[in-house]
């Protein structure tokens, strides 16, 4: 903000120039005192602006910091998941290779009792069939009634033993497809768990997703949260500069005020001018309180000549416009713009006459600012207080 503020004031001091209509008012915003505790707000606020921007990369950097927390909860929740699937995955596997077993023990438990069901069949329909011709040769070769009875028996025990064969294999058969359905039934358990686990896993996925979407904006944020934070650093800097360049300034000013005080000003009399002297004061004049009244350019004018009658300060006009951080336009360059395209006026000639002859309407002054409530001046001419 405050670059953009320098930057549009620049803008308009370009465009004042370029058009060369209202001259600037004031080489002094403020005395050094006063620029010094406005440079000590500015170094406060940028101060706490660094601060607050550090406290933001602090927050971002925290933040994510608890993404990537969560991040970690999740992908270990995550892989506790894909453990249960493969756990599932195994017990399904060996649940299948029971199914099949079972599978190809019933098919068998199946053949077996078709095939006995067969011989039990071909065997009732022998006897019941061809059961005179049985009994016939039973008597026939039957040495005695006891033989009789015990080839009687012996085709009873045949008919019982081939029923009980066939009773004993459907009960087989029935207890493996109770099996084989009890295992189904557990498979189906299991792909029941496994689809849930699936879904779980999924679910999960689109978190971790999200959370690492997250952190990866938080990345941008942060690198964008540092660069401010490392601009508001700079400015903070520049301010701490500024500050202590004012201090010094502020002392070497009260410093020449000491020695104004202290030393003898020389006469007027006493100086010898160069040539241009003149219209270099007047071009400065012009710039600092050409849109003043005359009162107040010769004011200008004379400031100039109090300093450099003081002995505290250059000897030379040349070396009193030109001494560092005393005169705005001087360091902005306009004072030297209209010295090169010679750009003054009648009035600002006729003031720098009067200052140069030694007149003085500010006494002994050595320095004008425009006013500011709160901070006394031993003049008041127009727009520019003197002290």
């Amino acid at each position: 903000m405050i670059r953009k503020i320098r930057r549009l004031l620049a803008a308009g001091l370009v465009a004042s120039i370029l058009l060369g209509t209202i001259p600037y008012k004031t080489a002094y915003a403020a005395t050094t005192k006063e620029q010094l505790e406005e440079a000590k707000r500015q170094q406060e606020e940028a101060k706490k602006n660094a601060e607050k921007a550090q406290n933001e990369v602090d927050n971002l950097t925290a933040r994510q910091k608890k993404l990537k927390r969560e991040l970690k909860k999740l992908q270990e929740e995550l892989q506790l998941i894909f453990d249960h699937i493969a756990e599932l995955e195994a017990k399904i596997a060996a649940k299948e290779a029971e199914i099949e077993e079972t599978q190809a023990a019933l098919a068998e438990a199946r053949e077996t009792e078709r095939v006995q069901y067969e011989s039990m069949k071909q065997r009732i329909r022998f006897m019941y069939k061809d059961s005179e011709t049985v009994y016939m040769d039973i008597i026939f070769h039957a040495k005695s009634f006891s033989d009789f009875l015990t080839l009687s028996r012996y085709m009873e025990s045949l008919a019982t033993y081939d029923r009980s064969k066939f009773d004993e294999y459907q009960a087989t058969r029935i207890a493996i497809e109770e099996l084989e359905a009890k295992l189904q039934q557990e498979k189906a358990d299991l792909d029941d768990l496994m689809a849930q686990a699936e879904e779980e896993k999924n679910n999960v996925m689109t978190v971790i997703e999200k959370t690492q979407a997250n952190i990866s904006e938080y990345n941008d944020l942060i690198d964008e949260a540092e660069a401010l934070a490392l601009q508001k650093e700079k400015e903070l800097e520049q301010a701490n500069n500024q500050v202590d360049k004012l201090k010094k300034k502020l002392e070497e000013e009260e410093r020449l005020a000491r020695l104004a005080a202290q030393l003898a000003w020389r006469s007027i009399s006493e100086v010898t001018f160069e040539p241009d002297d003149r219209y270099k004061l007047a071009v400065l004049i012009y710039c600092e309180a050409g849109g003043e009244p005359y009162e107040g350019q010769v004011a200008v004018g004379a400031v100039v000549i109090n300093r450099l009658l003081s002995g505290a300060f250059p000897n030379t006009i040349e070396g009193v416009i030109r001494q560092p951080y005393q005169f705005s336009p001087v360091l902005s360059g306009r004072y030297d713009h209209y010295l090169s395209i010679g750009k003054t006026s009648q009035s600002c000639y006729n003031a720098a006459d009067m200052a140069m002859s030694g007149y003085t309407n500010v006494e002994n002054c050595l320095f004008f600012r425009t006013p500011i409530e709160g901070y006394p001046a031993r003049f008041q001419i127009g727009n520019h207080v003197f002290k």
